[in-house]
């Protein structure tokens, strides 16, 4: 067999296997997908603080310069 027929099935070969590779691990990414959403909201939600009371807490407004003072 000539050395480019040769040179030209390995080549082709090592692309499909790449091809392969990348796509088991995009159907591996897209079944665990809901998994991880699952898991990351569980994770969201343990973080967010629980609300005291219904009405939201007053807003302090101040001024760049009691800003500037504090930082």
């Amino acid at each position: 067999m000539p050395m480019i027929i040769e040179l030209v099935i390995v080549v082709v070969v090592m692309l499909v296997a790449f091809f392969l590779v990348f796509l088991a691990m995009f159907m591996l990414a897209m079944f665990l997908s809901p998994i991880e959403r699952s898991l990351s909201k569980m994770i969201w939600d343990m973080k967010a603080p629980k609300q005291a009371s219904a009405t939201p807490a007053p807003v302090k407004t101040g001024s760049f310069k009691d800003f500037s003072k504090k930082h």
